[in-house]
């Protein structure tokens, strides 16, 4: 599926077609292609991540101080909103910056190279994350929900990053 419609509809370049693989329901394999930026991830257990047939290097820890974070507005979900601009805000006020680019799979893509540090968001389609959360995961980063638990698969409520950066996250997340 077409990750970033409306970027697509409107010709902003920043779309992704994502294919995620579940085993014993979890992300095995992950392929995200940003077509009109020229990118292809791909990842599977235990390969490694590969961004255009080059191999990225595993995820460090990170830097919180440091991070840059993505995340998606629950644009067509505005209910959501309470929960959500707490944690944005406390997320602009922790980490270097935030971005919101309209496509997760690119977001999620981008974490998994070091491109970006992080990514949440709540309420995704699984089409959304499995490609992306596999390639997150094979590089060495985490994958949870808001809770830190493993129900992000089926709410949509994703937080992933090399694990000091998805550690506070996490604790905003839980903590508003």
């Amino acid at each position: 599926p077409l990750d970033g419609t409306t970027n697509f509809i409107r010709g902003f370049p920043h779309v992704g077609l994502s294919v995620g693989l579940l085993g014993g329901g979890h992300p095995i394999l992950g392929v995200v292609i940003a077509p009109f930026l020229g990118f292809e991830f791909a990842g599977s257990t235990g390969k490694g991540v590969t961004r255009n047939g080059e191999r990225v290097p595993p995820l460090g820890p990170g830097d919180p101080d440091r991070a840059i974070i993505a995340t998606g507005f629950p644009f067509r979900r505005k209910e959501r909103l309470p929960r959500y601009l707490p944690v944005m805000e406390a997320a602009i006020a922790r980490f270097e910056d935030l971005r919101r680019t309209g496509a997760a799979t690119l977001d999620l893509a981008f974490t998994a190279s070091g491109t970006l540090d992080g990514f949440f968001e709540l309420g995704l389609g699984l089409w959304d994350m499995a490609g992306g959360a596999a390639l997150v995961i094979e590089a060495g980063g985490r994958v949870t929900d808001w809770s830190g638990g493993d129900t992000w698969i089926e709410t949509g409520d994703i937080i992933a990053a090399p694990a000091a950066v998805h550690e506070a996250l996490l604790e905003i997340a839980r903590d508003l």
